[in-house]
């Protein structure tokens, strides 16, 4: 397939980014606090902290990981928080370290957290301590040995921050109780990091920066191991698609998406810190009410999200109240933006919405919408620069325009493999390009667009469900003879979690079924459909057929 879509951007989005401008991600964090050390870096709960700040805190995290926890580079370090000051410090002090990140979704269930603990090897777990009472029920089976506590709190001003962790502990006991022996706070961490002496490791390009976990397109939950060469490139390549239209030192952004989020953490906990602009770190998002306030008090000049969130805001009564002058970028990603959403976005706030396309193994932009578009075109746009992209048929072979394939990937931001699991990455990365399992087609003008989704992955406000993950919790309930999960359509989330369940005890009842996966399943992977049938559809070899389940909704 001819390369169609290289005109199409505009005259300064490049066509190709050099991934060797920095050798690691560490090069890109020292460029920008020496830049602009007395600016402010992020705004949360009304604090604000500026890169000068960020690089002293992040130093004395780094210099504890590597005198007092003896941490060499390679190491895991998990992190396990929503959007807090808490969460850069740490970010950049385990990258600064030269150990390996592992971003944990703080609402996982213990059975979730378990695997990933186990299959990334972390040893050292930093964490709030609203979900210690998670850690403590699986800690002692997993390779933990250091536990960080914090508190929501923690990075505020002294007299915010005893009253915050007062009334959240104490007024809204968001804290159950929890037994952590040996755990240590982050605030003496930090205190102590302080007077410990900092050695800046030799990071290079292919070393592992992160073990991003996902699923791919079927199975349980798998590491991607993304190299500072691939996070480094995607991050210059999504400078390269939307920097020309941002002021460096002078946006804002708003960051609601969780920077555990492979999208949030490469769009917003990168890019806008490498061009040294202000972050407001959007601790809970689904409080749209106060999310709503919050964005009164500022000027904010970007803001990223997925479908829903958008959504919420333009159907809140205040949001249309604000202040939109400022707005130059709205991205949208991490679940298909819907046209109706996008056209009301552009209405109220006169800002056209964008949307982007990418996964977790590709760091994890392939394709946006070029930013000069003067409306949202229903694509997920053009691949971004020194990206390779084809689609093919179920032989391997290249379609033409107009025709549906699986949309391949190969560029420098593609991972390097799933963690030790070679079987998996030989099956997800043929001859070199990673297969995303998505079928896409692509126009005359070099507009890509998806047609379907993963072959059984469900899509929730942008979070990967896995249909075998909750296939394998239910099946775990003793009234239950077979299960199979599909997605259906949902105008607030995109899809919800549906599943056909053959009883094996009569008595087997929604409610039980559902109070189970509760225990066993994050929020959003909990089933909201239940219906109970005699028999599932299978193939002539016994494998039930999830595509059928799904054509019938």
């Amino acid at each position: 397939m001819d390369k169609i879509w290289l005109n199409r951007y505009p005259e300064d989005v490049p066509a190709d980014i050099d991934p060797a401008r920095y050798p690691s991600l560490l090069e890109v964090f020292e460029e920008s606090v020496a830049k602009n050390a007395d600016r402010i870096a992020y705004i949360n709960m009304g604090q604000v902290m500026t890169y000068r700040r960020v690089e002293e805190q992040s130093r004395a995290f780094a210099a504890y990981l590597q005198n007092e926890l003896k941490l060499q580079k390679g190491d895991r370090v998990a992190i396990m928080m929503p959007n807090l000051l808490q969460y850069p410090i740490c970010l950049f002090g385990a990258l600064r370290a030269g150990v390996t990140v592992v971003n944990v979704n703080p609402l996982y269930t213990p059975r979730e957290l378990k695997h990933q603990l186990n299959d990334s090897g972390a040893t050292t777990i930093v964490l709030v301590s609203n979900f210690a009472h998670t850690l403590e029920e699986v800690v002692a089976d997993t390779p933990v040995k250091n536990v960080i506590l914090t508190s929501l709190g923690d990075q505020l001003s002294p007299t915010k921050r005893t009253l915050v962790n007062f009334v959240v502990k104490y007024v809204k006991k968001m804290v159950p109780k929890y037994n952590l022996p040996g755990a240590q706070s982050l605030r003496y961490v930090l205190s102590k990091g302080q007077h410990l002496q900092y050695i800046r490791p030799k990071v290079e390009a292919e070393d592992l920066a992160f073990l991003q976990y996902t699923g791919g397109t079927t199975g349980v939950a798998k590491g991607a191991m993304l190299s500072h060469r691939n996070m480094v490139a995607n991050l210059l390549q999504a400078q390269a698609i939307v920097g020309p239209c941002l002021r460096e030192h002078e946006e804002l952004v708003v960051t609601a998406l969780p920077l555990y989020h492979i999208f949030a953490l490469l769009a917003n906990g990168l890019l806008f810190f490498m061009l040294g602009c202000q972050n407001l770190l959007i601790t809970n998002p689904r409080d749209i009410p106060n999310f709503v306030k919050e964005l009164g008090k500022v000027k904010f000049t970007a803001i990223t999200g997925v479908n829903t969130l958008f959504n919420a805001l333009v159907n809140h009564p205040d949001f249309s109240k604000l202040d939109f002058s400022q707005l130059r970028l709205s991205m949208g990603g991490g679940m298909a933006v819907q046209k109706a959403v996008a056209d009301r976005w552009q209405s109220v706030t006169h800002c056209r919405l964008i949307e982007g396309y990418g996964l977790t193994e590709c760091a994890p932009l392939v394709t946006v919408c070029p930013y000069n578009l003067e409306a949202y075109n229903g694509s997920i746009g053009l691949p971004a620069p020194s990206t390779d992209v084809k689609l093919v048929d179920e032989n391997g072979k290249e379609v033409g325009l107009g025709e549906a394939g699986e949309l391949l990937v190969q560029g420098p931001q593609v991972m390097r493999g799933y963690w030790q699991r070679e079987q998996a990455t030989k099956e997800a990365m043929p001859d070199g390009w990673f297969a995303t399992g998505d079928i896409a087609t692509v126009d005359e003008d070099g507009f890509f667009h998806i047609v379907d989704r993963k072959k059984d992955m469900i899509l929730v406000s942008g979070f990967n469900v896995f249909p075998n993950e909750v296939e394998e919790v239910v099946a775990m309930h003793d009234g239950v003879l077979e299960v199979a999960a599909v997605g259906v359509p949902h105008n607030v989330s995109g899809e919800v979690v549906k599943i056909f369940v053959v009883k094996r005890e009569a008595n087997l009842t929604e409610e039980s079924l559902l109070a189970h996966c509760k225990e066993n399943l994050t929020a959003y992977k909990v089933p909201k459909l239940v219906e109970f049938r005699e028999e599932l559809p299978k193939t002539n070899v016994g494998k039930i057929l999830r595509r059928a389940l799904r054509d019938e909704q």
